[in-house]
């Protein structure tokens, strides 16, 4: 009889639980919905107003602003305009953290929206526009939308929330540093260190309203790649006086983007890509050096490894071969965006919640790179892809995130509020993994 009680009361007991969970969810959906408008407000501003990455003032200005209105404790100045925020529910622990990244892109927008950035600036020593051309405006908004929503639940929540609002994403101006490596640095996981990381991206490859979790390796690792070929200038009509460098940075190009295709395991996609060349300043005198700029990417730690050995000895080879010699130069980057495997599985039923079973879709990963996996390094972490294109566009008409006319249909960012919040509220309120 004692043990028939004890069951009884134990079912009694997680009904009640399951219950209240479940008002936290309804009530966390409801102040998700009546803070869209300001999210819609915060993420127009925003996009008229875009700053690049470890300039980003204003944005870091407005996040604080409604940050301390909320009550929590708000740090400013983290890796040099990053912004971090506790929110305190009823226990210390667990601890999830929410990342969003604020940087703009030295892009001229041209999508004629009445809230279009006419923002101009000095980039690398040329005037140029700036645009939210990647989506970081919605980012930003929407993380601002996931703060007051849990801050209206806050006595019901289990556990604390930590927000990380980001600078230089996209990478800081040449000679400073910023962006995830310096925010970890200055502390941004030490008070309180996160249990675990969630990071949300707008995306075009995916229709209206998808939600896509790639478990394992999601995004690439991204490493820089410069050569200098060097040779010996002469006389465009007397090549064999000299040595040419620049039919050697051409074969150079040409043996390294073949790399991946046959010196590594093509099962792990990979990318050797150059995007510029620099040599010579007239049509008739062979230079003394040759610069090649370019990207090493890779979906596997080793590949990654492997591809860095090939390029050195590949082209140091091919230039030797001729008497002249490369100078290659590898500088590591972003490392692989790494989604924990078994966390990717258990916040599924989340999403599917939010968005339905059928909008939460696995993706195939991406060879473009996310500083956020360097958050990942320090505790486990998903990185979710949002779709952002107006209903009925095919992604493959959409304008590409980095395109002046990069669109963001701001019907989704709902999508990305509750998504956060309710992924948020269901792993503090989860019972420890065993």
């Amino acid at each position: 009889m004692y043990r028939i009680r004890c069951a009884v009361s134990s079912f009694a007991l997680l009904c009640a639980l399951g219950a209240a969970a479940d008002e936290l969810r309804d009530a966390v959906d409801r102040a998700a919905q009546a803070t869209m408008p300001r999210v819609i407000e915060w993420r127009r501003d925003i996009h008229a107003h875009p700053e690049l990455g470890n300039r980003e003032q204003r944005t870091a200005g407005i996040v604080a602003k409604q940050l301390r209105k909320l009550g929590l404790r708000v740090r400013t100045g983290v890796a040099h305009t990053g912004v971090v925020a506790v929110l305190r529910g009823s226990a210390d622990r667990p601890v999830v953290a929410l990342r969003a990244d604020m940087d703009a892109l030295p892009v001229t927008e041209e999508t004629g929206l009445p809230f279009a950035s006419r923002v101009r600036t000095t980039y690398q020593g040329r005037e140029v526009g700036v645009m939210h051309a990647c989506g970081h405006d919605a980012h930003t908004a929407i993380l601002l939308g996931v703060a007051q929503a849990l801050a209206s639940v806050r006595d019901r929540l289990p556990g604390t929330v930590l927000f990380l609002f980001q600078p230089a994403e996209e990478g800081p101006p040449p000679g400073e540093r910023g962006g995830a490596e310096l925010m970890l640095e200055e502390g941004a996981l030490r008070d309180p260190k996160p249990d675990v990381i969630y990071g949300l991206h707008v995306m075009s490859f995916l229709k209206f309203g998808e939600i896509g979790v790639v478990p394992g390796a999601a995004m690439a690792s991204s490493d820089r790649l410069t050569i200098r070929v060097n040779g010996r200038g002469t006389h465009a009509a007397f090549p064999w006086q000299g040595i040419d460098p620049i039919p050697l940075a051409a074969q150079i190009v040409l043996a390294l983007e073949a790399l991946p295709a046959r010196q590594v395991d093509v099962r792990v996609p990979s990318i050797v890509s150059f995007g510029a060349i620099h040599g010579g300043v007239r049509y008739n005198v062979i230079p003394d050096q040759v610069e090649l700029q370019g990207t090493i990417r890779a979906l596997g730690q080793e590949v990654r490894e492997q591809l860095h050995e090939r390029v050195r000895r590949t082209a140091r080879a091919i230039a030797e071969g001729a008497g002249a010699t490369a100078e290659v130069t590898i500088d590591d980057g972003n490392p692989i965006t790494w989604n924990d495997p078994e966390l990717a599985r258990r916040i599924r039923p989340t999403l599917e919640r939010v968005a339905g079973a059928e909008h939460v879709i696995e993706p195939l990963p991406w060879t473009a790179a996310e500083d956020f996996a360097r958050y990942q390094q320090q505790v486990p972490g998903v990185f979710l892809f949002l779709g952002i294109d107006p209903p009925g566009v095919d992604p493959k008409d959409a304008a590409p995130n980095h395109s002046p006319r990069f669109f963001v249909d701001e019907d989704a960012l709902g999508i990305g509020v509750r998504a956060l919040a309710q992924l948020a509220v269901d792993t503090l309120s989860a019972p420890p993994a065993r």
